[in-house]
């Protein structure tokens, strides 16, 4: 009897060093919400090209006949991106929260500090290297670079979180890499990655991990 008492005691113990180790991934709802936001934002780009989504000419739209920066193009495209960033981290960070306080664990221990460095390094580095291609004028690569980069932060910080988030990442950068071969169709591909994928992620993937 004596001896079941550890057996249970140390398997309870061992259950609460791997919850310790390894920080909650992307809730179900939260998934559905963020893939929300980016098919919201494609929508309101599509809306201010002024084009159909079959359409595949559209990068010159942010030149000026002079040959410089159309300036409103990349005002109105920071802003969707930065109201997109803001309520994505905004949405991410509650619904981690909810889930900590249910689960009764911190939301920023070592586990999260361990993913977010793992996230923010690809991230980073894919964000500088947006900004070259901006400065280099090749715009038409910028979506499927976004995605091949988002794409390895997921795979680099699927060890740390507890739904296996390695294949959504595998997709991601599958779609990134027809992004890049079919330039003119990268706006699709990034409302693929970001905006389908998220809802299907947060239906499918988590199943019965969807708390909140």
């Amino acid at each position: 009897m004596e001896n079941d008492d550890h057996f249970i005691n140390l398997k309870e113990f061992r259950s609460q060093m791997e919850r310790s180790s390894r920080f909650m991934s992307l809730s179900g709802n939260s998934g559905i919400i963020l893939g929300c936001y980016a098919l919201l934002g494609v929508t309101a780009v599509y809306w201010y090209l002024g084009i159909g989504v079959t359409s595949a000419d559209y990068f010159h739209l942010s030149w000026d006949e002079d040959g410089s920066f159309n300036d409103d193009f990349f005002t109105f495209f920071y802003l969707v991106a930065t109201a997109m960033l803001i309520c994505s981290l905004i949405t991410g960070y509650y619904f981690a929260a909810m889930r900590s306080v249910k689960r009764g664990l911190r939301i920023w221990d070592s586990a999260s500090k361990r993913m977010a460095v793992n996230l923010l390094i690809p991230l980073f580095t894919g964000g500088v290297f947006c900004i070259v291609l901006i400065f280099h004028g090749e715009l038409a690569l910028i979506p499927g670079s976004m995605l091949i980069f988002y794409g390895l932060s997921l795979v680099n910080t699927s060890k740390y979180v507890e739904n296996d988030i390695r294949y959504l990442g595998m997709i991601e950068i599958g779609l990134g890499i027809l992004g890049l071969c079919f330039p003119g169709y990268g706006l699709l591909f990034w409302a693929t990655g970001f905006g389908i994928l998220h809802i299907v992620y947060g239906i499918v993937l988590p199943g019965h991990r969807r708390l909140y």
